[in-house]
């Protein structure tokens, strides 16, 4: 090494132990003054890791139609209350919706229908309530990705003679035949009794919300009983391959705008749904979130930087004498600057520590106690260690030359 590099690393470990030195002897003081820079830290990394959590979760669990599959329906996706009301006002699918699209498409590897609403399901003396009961075309638990675990699912001869046949989920076997195999089993949904023919595997639940509290009919058989004048259908799609996806959007939405008399100038009159809808629906929504963790943790650092500055100019008053040793034994103004804006930069880096820890315990806890698989991404931990160090460098340099520009002589007479 150099002895001019030699020298540099010295003076700057000397520097180093100075500041470590001046923030154990004020350690309250240190922490009062670092409660700004905490709050900013501690925000921000909590909602990064939130979002971030609930980013996979929203691709893993409601993002799940799959990468070919697309629904058409009277809503859609929508996400304020103008639009929603709007979209209520849009003709509802009817079956001949979706027999005209099945007879037209040809870039759609499968063409489904379903329809649904709650109702009360009872075997014997249980009742449960609000289930999902829906109506679907032999093809929809491919497009939903539903597997069957006990039976059969629903097939063609059960739709062409509308049978009294459904298939339940997995909460409502738990509830209606613990250990005991329900094939064959009746359940009533209100009037009607259906026997059941198979039970699909367990799909979990998405925010709380349990995904196998459902009966499904044959679209046929739901239609008759249950399916009003006003209720919309869902058309469901498969193309044959994920770059075909928008393809076959685009020909499925010229079908049913020229089937349901669209001008061309006026929106469709219906909805899309695809993951890429949904995920980026939902990017924006988090987006909106972390825009006002930005705006919150901008102010915390604001603050913090402020309270920094005072401490730190309160510091040089103290240590005036200090300095004007320094100087009087050969130490350099920029001796003096490094010393001033290294203790700055350290102070608030352990505020961004400490702020950093707290928000990964508080993320932790969120993982463990709720649905949500919160976690900390590496860029929270860069971002928030490099925005609290910069604070420090910024709002430090302001009292680090004021303390260079000190008087030697001056500095030496100096009496608190």
């Amino acid at each position: 090494m150099q002895p001019k590099s030699r020298a540099s690393a010295v003076a700057f470990g000397e520097t180093l132990r100075l500041a470590l030195d001046t923030l154990r002897v004020n350690k309250l003081r240190t922490f009062l003054t670092l409660l700004g820079v905490i709050l900013s830290v501690f925000t921000l990394v909590l909602v990064m890791s939130v979002v971030e959590g609930l980013n996979r979760y929203v691709s893993e669990k409601v993002a799940d139609l799959g990468a070919n599959t697309v629904v058409f329906d009277r809503i859609g996706i929508i996400t304020n209350v103008y639009e929603a009301t709007k979209a209520r006002r849009r003709p509802p699918f009817r079956t001949d919706d979706f027999e005209y699209v099945r007879d037209h498409t040809q870039l759609s590897r499968e063409v489904g229908a379903s329809s649904s609403r709650q109702l009360d399901v009872r075997y014997g003396n249980e009742k449960v309530d609000d289930v999902d009961v829906a109506g679907g075309t032999p093809n929809i638990f491919e497009l939903r990705g539903l597997t069957i675990e006990q039976g059969r699912a629903l097939n063609d001869t059960d739709e062409l003679h509308s049978s009294p046949v459904c298939v339940l989920g997995n909460d409502l076997v738990q509830r209606f035949f613990p250990g005991v195999d329900p094939i064959g089993k009746t359940v009533r949904v209100g009037p009607q009794t259906y026997q059941v023919v198979g039970t699909a595997n367990p799909l979990g639940s998405v925010f709380g919300i349990s995904r196998d509290n459902f009966v499904i009919l044959p679209f046929a058989t739901y239609m008759k009983s249950w399916h009003l004048p006003d209720d919309s259908i869902q058309i469901w799609l498969e193309t044959w391959s994920p770059a075909m996806a928008q393809a076959e959007i685009d020909e499925v939405r010229a079908i049913l705008r020229a089937k349901r008399k669209v001008p061309y100038r006026e929106d469709d009159n219906f909805g899309v749904i695809t993951n890429s809808s949904i995920t980026s629906t939902w990017t924006q929504l988090t987006g909106n979130l972390f825009g006002l963790a930005i705006m919150l943790t901008s102010v915390f650092l604001a603050v913090g930087g402020i309270v920094i500055m005072n401490i730190m100019l309160a510091s040089v008053t103290e240590r005036t004498r200090e300095i004007g040793i320094r100087k009087s034994l050969g130490a350099r103004r920029q001796h003096i600057i490094m010393q001033f804006l290294v203790e700055s930069a350290m102070m608030a880096a352990t505020g961004g520590i400490i702020g950093l820890l707290g928000g990964m315990g508080v993320t932790a806890l969120v993982r463990n106690l709720t649905f949500m698989p919160a976690t900390t991404p590496l860029s929270a931990i860069l971002i928030s260690l490099f925005l609290a160090t910069s604070v420090g460098l910024f709002f430090g340099i302001y009292p680090a030359v004021r303390a260079a520009r000190l008087d030697p002589v001056d500095a030496l007479r100096y009496e608190m």
